[in-house]
């Protein structure tokens, strides 16, 4: 962080993230710490563990880390991170960055203003104990609010004066990504959901990224853990689930095609990985860093119990065959969900929406 080191290595690994020009397709800089579930709504979570994790990830080589001013309390346990990766490696330790979000309350859409931005850019920077903040990534609930291309270009404002080293997106449509392009908004990375199951990335919106230099950064490539050899030939979990990740998968899943056609494509991810003596977790997320335009993946793991199977996909080739294999599955037994980016989710009222909380940065206390 800016707070730490100097001004060229925090655009340096920021760059890493966003572009892989420069980075191996198998290197840990392809792989970043998500922190959805360290949030409310995915149970407990034990502090010293969670801070043990994390320095197990970065001395891993994974020194990339996922956040967001909505999940609740996640900031301020990187922050402290920080602190104790500083105290344990003094002035020379490996650069951590950290990618968080800004994410307006929806009824404050409507009358934002540079101001209301700003608080939120600050609590942040305090939250990490940093003075400026690696990438900032921007989302913007309801289109009927236009005021989006104006939010951005405040957030930029903000760029330009040191508190943001570079500005992202998460969720947009290709409609709304190209509209702040368009405007100067100079977005380096795009947050999306991208796997096997959930392909909307791929589109419109890979063309635009590609041809604008933005580099997509996929989260939920093992769908939530849906992905896995636990649920090989296992009956649908039965609700209520045990938490909100579980319940946004698993309509993903009914989008794809519903649980026996997934459990189809479970049996094909797993024929590749017992081919390759890896797992169907390692297939699937090598299957997403392969995809063009995805510099990263975002990993979801709560534990470094984890971590060894997270690298393992670094070290698997997915050969022609393997991806024609896969490819087969994917068209031909399931259409998974269907239209733009996060176009599903935004439905007022929609079965998707059940799970988003609208209003955390007014909720929050610190």
């Amino acid at each position: 962080m800016a707070a730490w080191r100097g001004d060229s290595r925090a655009a340096d690994a920021v760059s890493a993230a966003s572009s892989t020009a420069s980075v191996p397709v198998d290197s840990p800089a392809r792989l970043i710490k998500g922190g959805w579930q360290l949030a409310g709504g995915h149970g407990a979570v034990e502090e010293r563990r969670a801070l043990d994790d994390m320095h197990a990830f970065a001395e891993a080589g994974i020194t990339a880390f996922d956040c967001a001013d909505i999940y609740t309390g996640v900031e301020a346990l990187i922050g402290r991170f920080l602190r104790e990766w500083r105290e344990r490696h003094g002035p020379n330790a490996p650069a951590i960055r950290v990618h968080t979000k800004c994410v307006p309350d929806l009824d404050l859409l409507a009358r934002i203003t540079r101001a209301d931005l700003e608080r939120t850019i600050d609590r942040s920077l305090r939250r990490l104990g940093t003075e400026r903040l690696d990438l900032v990534q921007f989302h913007w609930w309801d289109y009927e609010q236009d005021r989006v291309v104006d939010a951005a270009l405040h957030l930029d404002a903000m760029r330009r004066e040191g508190k943001i080293v570079a500005l992202g997106a998460t969720n947009f449509d290709t409609v709304h990504l190209q509209a702040m392009l368009d405007a100067g908004v100079p977005i380096v990375a795009h947050q999306v959901q991208c796997s096997v199951i959930d392909r909307r990335a791929l589109g419109t919106m890979r063309a635009l990224c590609e041809a604008r230099g933005v580099r997509l950064l996929a989260f939920g490539a093992l769908a939530g853990g849906f992905v896995h050899e636990r649920w090989l030939g296992a009956a649908a979990p039965a609700e209520p689930m045990e938490n909100r990740s579980l319940v946004k998968y698993k309509l993903i899943i009914d989008e794809w095609g519903g649980w026996a056609a997934f459990q189809r494509l479970l049996h094909a991810l797993h024929a590749v990985a017992v081919a390759k003596g890896a797992t169907i977790g390692a297939v699937a997320l090598r299957w997403v860093l392969e995809q063009p335009a995805v510099g990263a993946a975002i990993i979801g793991a709560r534990n470094v119990a984890h971590l060894p199977a997270t690298l393992a996909a670094l070290r698997l080739t997915l050969s022609e065959t393997d991806m024609s294999a896969i490819a087969s599955s994917i068209e031909g037994d399931g259409h998974g969900p269907l239209g733009d980016v996060y176009a599903l989710e935004r439905e007022k009222g929609g079965r998707h929406a059940v799970i988003m909380r609208y209003g955390l940065n007014a909720a929050a206390t610190d």
